[in-house]
């Protein structure tokens, strides 16, 4: 007994020691916890907040009624939304459209920094990073009205090649401009994290090198890219994460009838079905389906990081 008492008042003084001990950074760094408060705030009120509207998907939601007084449908929205062959093609679709961002959207802004990095003059430097950096201030609903006029039928480039049909409304080509649309428009912007994390490279093992007889391919492929290759792989488990969102914004403003077959993916799809009919709780259902898979493949992926040696996300 006298042993255990010794224990619970060891543990309360160990308790007490903490709550001191925390209070004091509290106060020692109190005005970065302030800086730092706009940012929780705005978490908790848009992202952990509204998490609490998850339960929609398990009930048949009325608008009138509200969430408490909507009755509980169990898996119903979730037994909709896989017996629904539209489902399956926007399924299909975001998944084909999201890996061929991933395939060329995700390493062009590596190879632009690493192309920018080995650049030493530096107001050319500067002219060309704030020209890949405009296009990620436009939204997409300007980009799109530039677009649509670009690639039209009977004006702009699609006139100019010959072509007869605009790629925009071509189900063969769609994909192709999704792409290559945002490669251009966020691929200057992508490039600021990687150049962040080249200028934290120790400027000696550069020196180090050159004395060694190393070219400037040789610096890169043994110095820069394995300095940056944590931030890498950092970067691709996010992405890995967000696998089943491909940008609403981008492909409502493009897409069209004509291509609905290959450009109709799960935000559109929701959207449409979801949000435009009324439907909420499918809506739920299918937003949460889609954060689920996100989640799995971003713990896959951060496994499999950390099994090759890299730190991960965590």
């Amino acid at each position: 007994m006298h042993e255990a008492a010794v224990m619970r008042e060891t543990k309360r003084n160990r308790t007490r020691l903490g709550l001191r001990h925390s209070w004091n950074e509290l106060r020692k760094h109190k005005y970065y916890f302030v800086l730092l408060l706009p940012g929780l705030l705005y978490f908790l009120l848009f992202h952990y907040w509204p998490m609490a509207g998850v339960a929609i998907a398990f009930k048949d939601f009325r608008l009138l009624d509200g969430i408490t007084g909507s009755p509980w449908a169990g898996l119903k929205w979730f037994r909709i939304l896989f017996d629904s062959p539209d489902f399956w093609t926007a399924l299909r679709n975001t998944v084909l459209i999201s890996f061929y961002k991933l395939l060329f959207n995700f390493p062009a802004p590596i190879v632009l920094a690493l192309l920018l990095n080995e650049v030493y003059q530096a107001t050319f430097k500067r002219v060309v990073q704030t020209i890949v950096y405009f296009p990620h201030f436009l939204s997409w609903v300007i980009l799109g009205g530039i677009l649509v006029s670009l690639f039209s039928n009977n004006t702009g480039v699609t006139g100019i090649l010959g072509w007869t049909t605009s790629p925009l409304m071509d189900p063969e080509k769609f994909r192709g401009m999704l792409v290559l649309t945002e490669m251009w428009k966020e691929v200057g912007w992508g490039t600021i994290i990687y150049l962040a994390a080249i200028t934290g490279i120790n400027p000696e093992l550069y020196e180090a090198a050159k004395i060694d007889g190393a070219n400037r391919l040789q610096l890169v492929r043994h110095i820069t890219i394995p300095s940056i290759a944590n931030t890498i792989v950092i970067m691709l488990i996010l992405r890995t994460g967000q696998i089943l969102h491909v940008g609403f914004d981008q492909i409502f403003v493009l897409y069209n009838p004509l291509v609905f077959d290959v450009a109709d993916v799960l935000d559109t799809y929701v959207y449409r079905v979801g949000i435009t009919m009324g439907r909420y709780s499918f809506a739920t259902a299918a937003g949460l389906f889609q954060s689920v898979v996100g989640l799995i493949l971003l713990l896959m992926t951060n496994a499999a990081a950390r099994k090759m040696g890299e730190r991960g996300i965590w």
